[in-house]
């Protein structure tokens, strides 16, 4: 699958996830509302209703008990008002009730309300016929009878109508507490899939730009090996099957570099060698005296010849060690005379210089397992840059530490230093510092590869102005601890 499907996908999952969290929440919200309407259109103008009806009966007997006793017209139209009002207000009732016991208790409260009424009017009817005290007897059984049967049947109304509010509003809050849960569980659990994905697909990334930049770093230094390992089908794979065939490509143009060099300083060595020591027999005066002019020019050719020669040696070995055939004989030596015979050798060039070159010794142990040869060609490598870098009336030092288990080469200077930018990258095959001070490059691979092949490592330690200081560590035995 494409990345760009992938991040389609991801994001896809996640804003459904978001859409259904919305519908749910949505329909959650719509629940509540709808009660939360019912509470506020129907239970509490109910409430209002059938309290005003209720409290308005015993107000009703009383102004039927003075209409009787006073026979006042003014109570008379009182009464009826109060009585439209309570009819207007069951009539109201009718039209919020919900459920079929409340529209039985509002039947029972209006027949109650009506015999009500009708008593009342028999009464007027007994005091119009002057039959008062009939009228007054009347209203003391059968009138107060029917005003408490509708006070019951309205009293019992309210407390149903009250308990079904409680019960809305529970309900109400039972919804609340459900829709702020299931949205908070719902848009946790999208985030935590949003979270999810993209770590998935940042890991994913992230891995394989990894993998790449690290198998990158080693086609620059020229440690690469191994391909790098292609995942899946998108784009990043399609990446590192590109990568693995440039790496590929760029392995076999140094292997044909190699091998044409390799070829080359082969050839050129027999010829030049031949040079040199014809050279020699020249300034020997072998076949006949040279005059001043003469013995110049051949020295111009034997300095020429030696130079070609060791870059010619240089190749040769670069090439053995980056194909793993360069030879090492261990034999049991002391390294400490190992690199005192590579600065007598350098001593002097040293002088020729103005330079100070000492050996130091730390330790009393410098017994060491390897090949004597290519660790004095170690040691005059080290020395020789350190002299070529260092100006006159500078100090070069040579060390050999003690450190138990292992031993320690040291070169240091005074010298020029290696720009910080350079550091990094001094150790690569045809890499300079200072280019306008001569060398070909290969003199520090050489040495790193030499001292590998004994086991060992190689740092540095530079500051641009103030020297440089090499450091070759060496295993006991020639071999990794």
């Amino acid at each position: 699958m494409k990345l760009g499907a992938k991040l389609f996908l991801a994001f896809s999952l996640v804003l459904g996830v978001l859409f259904v969290v919305g519908g749910l929440s949505l329909r959650a919200l719509d629940r509540l509302v709808t009660v939360n309407r019912d509470i506020t259109t129907r239970t509490l103008p109910a409430v209002r209703y059938v309290s005003a009806a209720h409290d308005a009966m015993p107000g009703l007997a009383r102004l039927e008990a003075r209409m009787l006793i006073l026979r006042d017209a003014a109570y008379a139209a009182a009464w009826r008002e109060r009585m439209a009002q309570v009819r207007e207000d069951l009539t109201h009732l009718s039209l919020l009730l919900t459920s079929p016991s409340q529209t039985a208790l509002l039947i029972e409260a209006r027949m109650a309300f009506d015999a009500y009424e009708r008593v009342v009017g028999q009464e007027q009817e007994l005091t119009a016929r002057g039959e008062r005290q009939r009228a007054l007897e009347v209203a003391q059984t059968e009138s107060s009878g029917l005003i408490e049967r509708v006070e019951s049947a309205l009293g019992r109304l309210i407390d149903e109508i009250h308990g079904v509010a409680r019960s809305a509003q529970v309900e109400a809050g039972r919804l609340e507490s459900r829709t702020w849960t299931g949205v908070l569980v719902a848009l946790g659990a999208a985030v935590g899939l949003a979270f999810l994905a993209a770590g998935v697909i940042v890991l994913r990334l992230t891995r394989s730009l990894r993998a790449l930049s690290v198998a990158t770093s080693a086609v620059a230094t020229g440690s690469f090996r191994e391909p790098v390992k292609v995942e899946g089908r998108d784009e990043v794979a399609a990446l590192a099957l590109a990568f693995n065939r440039m790496a590929e490509r760029l392995q076999e143009v140094d292997r044909l570099k190699q091998t044409f060099l390799a070829a080359v300083s082969h050839e050129l060595r027999s010829p030049l060698t031949s040079i040199r020591e014809a050279g020699h027999l020249l300034h020997d005066g072998v076949p006949g005296g040279l005059n001043p002019k003469q013995g110049r020019l051949v020295a111009i050719i034997e300095k020429g010849a030696d130079r070609l020669l060791r870059l010619v040696n240089q190749i040769l070995d670069l090439s053995r060690l980056r194909a793993g055939m360069l030879t090492i004989a261990r034999m049991p030596l002391p390294l400490d005379r190992v690199v005192a015979k590579a600065v007598e050798e350098l001593r002097p060039q040293a002088e020729d210089a103005g330079l100070g070159l000492t050996l130091e010794r730390i330790g009393m142990r410098f017994d060491f397992l390897g090949d004597e040869d290519r660790l004095v060609q170690v040691v005059v490598n080290l020395v020789s840059n350190a002299i070529r870098f260092t100006p006159s009336g500078g100090r070069v030092i040579a060390r050999v530490i003690d450190v138990g288990h292992e031993v320690e080469i040291q070169v240091e200077d005074t010298g020029v230093g290696i720009p910080a930018a350079a550091l990094p990258h001094i150790f690569g095959w045809y890499e300079q510092a200072h280019r306008d001070r001569g060398g070909t490059g290969l003199g520090l691979p050489i040495v790193r590869g030499l001292v590998a092949a004994h086991g060992g490592r190689v740092t540095v330690e530079s500051h641009e102005g103030k020297g440089s200081r090499f450091t070759v560590l060496l295993p006991r035995g020639g071999t990794d601890e």
